[in-house]
């Protein structure tokens, strides 16, 4: 509701360190000027190639046109909102964040207890065994250092790069990124969409591990993945030996009994095997290695939704997720932008009564004005925001004083 959204953006949107992120220190003149938002508003209204000046246009422009969606795009040549303006030839998007978005309905094919948008904890781990293993690749293989994960506020998650790199990066620079993570291939028709050769690269020996870690939970108890015939016909086509599946398929047929005992039996059937050498970790990768919207990556001038968004179907907010708590963060728990409202009216009736019942003659203190969201269970989530933020400052900070004594140097 317009309501709610008035109250969201003129009470509780972080703008200061929503500000400092995408200004990056004013790493140059124009970074946050040339950069575009889009606006969907109430109506199905999408208007693209909007920027803003400074943080009090910013601000001014959100509480008055309350977006249901806000999403962020490139740093251009020009102002965005100038674009008509400018030979077509000349407005190029230079530069953003390299962005991955990982999304729940392209699991569907090896999920059972939902489907679409539909998320619950059973599922969910496929989101953590991305993140770890997203953010290992990022860190350990291509040597970035400030990954922002962000809950998309419905059914997935989105990572930002922010490194200075990254963010120079250009069209063919994101692809290779994001095809280096494009392990499962193929589309719905396409029965085995992992394909492991050989010894396995250390970033793969790594994303095995931490699946190895959530697959008993997450593929054979919560998703059954060998509970009936038919799921279990989906495995088997994924063995490349017709014996092997051929005995499983009759041992499975004859007696009713658990995923965890049936792939006890693959495990054994499968050992021995030189062809097979990969069989297990292919179908575990299957199962659960990210599944990335690549042409998101690909693109420097693509827009995702910006963090501290509301999801205009589910009402939650898009929070920063704290990567040394993945394991414990539920999207279940991410407040609602109705559950916010009740939180404030319930701290300023607590403050009232504690005002009210404040002995008499006692000297009235002035209490010291903090940010609305401090009174919400958004604070969590600002303060990862602001941690993240802060860690990038010191390394903006850093690279100053270096480039200072080589100033004096010379």
């Amino acid at each position: 509701p317009k309501d709610l959204l008035s109250l969201y953006y003129g009470r509780l949107f972080p703008y200061t360190p929503f500000y400092r992120w995408l200004s990056y220190g004013g790493v140059r003149k124009n970074y946050l000027t040339n950069r575009e938002f889009s606006f969907t508003l109430d109506g199905d209204v999408y208007i693209r190639y909007l920027s803003f000046s400074d943080q009090s246009e910013l601000e001014k422009e959100m509480q008055q046109r309350t977006p249901c969606k806000i999403d962020i795009g490139a740093v251009f040549s020009h102002k965005p909102k100038d674009h008509k303006a400018i030979q077509a030839s000349a407005f190029r998007a230079e530069e953003k964040e390299l962005v991955f978005d990982i999304d729940m309905t392209d699991y569907d094919d090896v999920r059972y207890c939902c489907s679409g948008a539909a998320i619950c904890e059973k599922c969910w781990p496929l989101m953590t065994i991305a993140i770890h293993i997203l953010h290992r690749v990022l860190t350990q293989d291509f040597g970035y250092k400030h990954l922002l994960f962000v809950y998309s506020g419905r059914r997935g998650v989105h990572c930002w790069v922010c490194d200075e790199a990254a963010r120079q990066l250009n069209a063919s620079g994101r692809s290779a990124v994001a095809e280096y993570l494009g392990v499962v291939k193929g589309g719905e028709n396409q029965a085995k969409k992992v394909q492991l050769r050989g010894t396995l690269h250390s970033s793969l020996r790594y994303a095995s591990d931490v699946i190895g870690k959530y697959f008993p939970d997450l593929a054979l108890d919560n998703q059954d993945i060998l509970g009936t015939a038919e799921r279990y016909e989906k495995v088997l086509a994924l063995i490349n030996v017709e014996e092997v599946r051929e005995t499983l398929r009759t041992q499975w047929a004859r007696k009713s009994t658990s995923s965890r005992k049936r792939w006890a039996e693959l495990e054994k059937a499968v050992d021995g095997h030189k062809e097979l050498i990969n069989c297990l970790d292919e179908i575990r990768f299957q199962y659960a290695y990210p599944r990335l919207d690549v042409n998101v990556s690909k693109g420097v001038n693509h827009l995702l939704k910006s963090p501290f968004s509301i999801h205009p179907k589910t009402g939650r907010v898009c929070v920063p997720i704290a990567y040394g708590a993945v394991d414990q963060f539920s999207p279940l728990e991410v407040p609602t932008i109705n559950e916010l409202c009740r939180q404030l009216d319930k701290f300023a009736a607590e403050q009232a009564q504690a005002s009210a019942t404040t002995e008499e003659g006692e000297p009235s203190r002035k209490r010291k004005r903090v940010p609305e969201w401090t009174k919400t269970q958004l604070s969590q989530s600002v303060g990862i925001f602001v941690d993240f933020i802060e860690k990038m400052e010191e390394e903006w900070i850093a690279q100053r004083q270096e480039s200072q004594k080589m100033d004096m140097t010379w």
